[in-house]
């Protein structure tokens, strides 16, 4: 907004020419998102505790440790919701189509994920809406928003899939593009929901991944560096730099009270809209499978519940003493920060190799 009020007045005012500039802008989103987050922060927790009589159900199948959380509030993704829209609208080109298709996805997941936290609640349970309607609802919005990048992106690009390593590859997938988005999107956003059971673990990946997909952003939509890193070039695609920046601001600020001990949980309003939102940048950016090596942490939280599942019930044995695998090592008697920081340094370590192969071609 900013962008669209001050940058035509850059030819009275030469100061305003910064906002020309997308890393100028992307930096006032981070710091915004932050500031918004943190001063907002202890009025959404005294909100949502007024509101929320026993707090998030802790399962009692669940690590000991955890029934000491008892009472901590959960939709706490409500505070990055508020955080990331407000300074997204803020800083970003809001003539950009691609903005409002993350944010479509961004606030769109966000509600499914409050639905969702809020039938927990009323029921007192860790079961919330149903899975297959929850699916539904995801697949919906996703499939909206591949539908409108591919009416929206010019040329072969709309439609086609762009594989790392490999120098001007690009595999023209047709009329199966949505469906391969809106695979892409559902997989990122419950991926995200899967990492959420640790104070701070799930924001922690999350931040890191986005601040890849920031410079991925970037560099996808600046046609000089598209060119020499030999990468698909999507015009425009770049102003996502700015949400991304929003994001990491606010989920700074999040980390501030999900810092153990939380004082605040994201719930299911912040991991599946996050998530979601992650999802749906990959595919704008034509980086989905390097989105699974980024966030290689929530492919291998995902995986490990799938094993986990087929084993039982296939076999009547489980391969892990809990899943999803965070809770696994908690139950070996890892001390829960050690597990998050341990996970924290896995999420670092995928994110270089998947920012490696912007070059490695």
């Amino acid at each position: 907004m900013l962008y669209n009020l001050l940058f035509p007045l850059a030819k009275h005012f030469e100061l305003f020419n910064l906002f020309k500039y997308l890393t100028f802008r992307t930096g006032g989103a981070i710091l915004t998102g932050l500031l918004i987050s943190l001063f907002a922060g202890p009025a959404i927790i005294r909100w949502l505790k007024s509101k929320q009589a026993q707090g998030q159900p802790i399962r009692n199948d669940g690590p000991e440790t955890h029934l000491k959380k008892k009472g901590t509030p959960t939709m706490g993704g409500l505070m990055i919701i508020f955080s990331v829209t407000i300074s997204t609208l803020l800083w970003v080109d809001i003539s950009n189509v691609y903005m409002w298709i993350v944010l479509w996805v961004f606030l769109g997941y966000g509600a499914i994920g409050f639905a969702d936290d809020y039938a927990k609640l009323t029921k007192s349970s860790h079961k919330g809406v149903s899975g297959k309607m929850r699916l539904v609802l995801e697949a919906v919005i996703a499939l909206i928003a591949a539908i409108a990048f591919t009416h929206f992106t010019q040329g072969p690009i709309s439609t086609g899939l762009a594989l790392p390593f490999f120098k001007n590859v690009l595999i023209n997938l047709g009329w199966f593009f949505p469906v391969f988005g809106v695979l892409v999107v559902v997989g990122a956003a419950n991926a995200v929901n899967f990492t959420d059971g640790l104070d701070g673990l799930a924001i922690g990946a999350i931040i890191i991944a986005t601040a890849c997909f920031g410079l991925i952003a970037y560099l996808v939509g600046n046609l000089a560096f598209a060119k020499y890193l030999e990468i698909p070039n999507v015009p425009e695609a770049g102003e996502l730099a700015v949400f991304c920046g929003a994001l990491i601001g606010a989920g700074l600020g999040f980390l501030w009270y999900n810092a153990p001990p939380a004082q605040v949980f994201m719930g299911d309003t912040g991991s599946l809209s996050m998530g979601g939102a992650l999802g749906a940048i990959s595919v704008i950016t034509k980086h989905e499978i390097v989105l699974a090596i980024i966030g290689g942490l929530f492919v291998m939280e995902t995986v490990s519940v799938i094993i986990q599942v087929v084993s039982f019930k296939t076999r009547g044995k489980r391969v892990f003493k809990m899943a999803p695998i965070h809770h696994h090592f908690e139950k070996l008697g890892w001390p829960e920060t050690t597990v998050v920081i341990r996970f924290w340094i896995i999420a670092i370590i995928l994110a270089l190799v998947g920012l490696s192969t912007l070059k490695l071609r």
